[in-house]
C-alpha cells in the first residue's frame, strides 16, 4: 500500500505557534507530511532559506518523535502544485484563520485544480488561540520591539530576537 503524502507550504519566516499546531493535526491525516519552506524571494524574509528550514526542521522534529509521524522538511522554489507532485502528494494542507484567508485560499485551490486536478486541498481551521498570529505581524511586532514569546515556540523565539538585534545594529550604523 502506498503511504499517503501531504504538502504543506509556506515561507515560514518564522515558523509559528499556528504553523506548529497545523503541522501536528496534519500528521494526524496522512501517512507523510512533507513541509515545503518555499524560497520566495518576493516576500522579503528576514531569515535565509538554509535558517527556515533548520527552524522548520527543529521544531517538527519534536512533533515526529512525539507522534510517531513521517515528516520532511524540504525547500522549493517551483509551482507548489509541480512540487507537491515530485513529492508523491496526494493533498495539499493549508491553514485558515479567517474569512480573509478563505477568499485568497479559495481562488489558489482553483487555479491548482486546473494545473493538477489530481491532488486535494484540504483546509485545518486554526485552533482558536492561534487564529490571529501571522508571521508577518510577528515579525512587525518583533521589529517595533514588542513581546511575541507567545506566538512562537521558545528557539524560534530566541533566534527571531537575534535577528532582529543584528537587524537593528546594521541599521544603526
Amino acid at each position: 500500500m502506498t503511504k499517503r503524502t501531504a504538502v504543506y507550504p509556506g515561507t515560514f519566516d518564522p515558523i509559528t505557534n499556528g504553523h506548529v499546531d497545523i503541522i501536528r493535526r496534519a500528521t494526524r491525516l496522512v501517512d507523510r507530511l512533507v513541509v515545503g519552506v518555499a524560497a520566495n524571494p518576493g516576500k522579503g524574509p528576514i531569515f535565509g532559506l538554509d535558517d527556515r528550514l533548520d527552524m522548520v526542521r527543529t521544531e517538527v522534529a519534536d512533533i515526529a518523535r512525539q507522534k510517531g509521524a513521517e515528516i520532511e522538511v524540504v525547500s522549493f522554489s517551483n509551482l507548489l502544485m509541480h512540487f507537491a507532485a515530485e513529492c508523491g502528494a496526494v493533498m495539499i494542507i493549508r491553514g485558515l484563520r479567517a474569512v480573509t484567508d478563505f477568499d485568497y485560499e479559495f481562488q489558489m485551490v482553483g487555479m491548482n485544480a486546473r494545473v493538477n486536478p489530481e491532488i486535494e486541498t484540504v483546509f485545518l481551521m486554526a485552533s482558536e488561540n492561534h487564529t490571529f498570529i501571522s508571521s508577518r505581524f510577528v515579525k512587525e511586532i518583533a521589529l517595533l520591539g514588542g513581546n511575541v514569546t507567545s506566538f512562537l515556540p521558545p528557539r524560534v523565539h530566541t533566534r527571531l530576537l537575534a535577528q532582529v538585534s543584528a537587524i537593528s545594529s546594521s541599521a544603526n550604523e
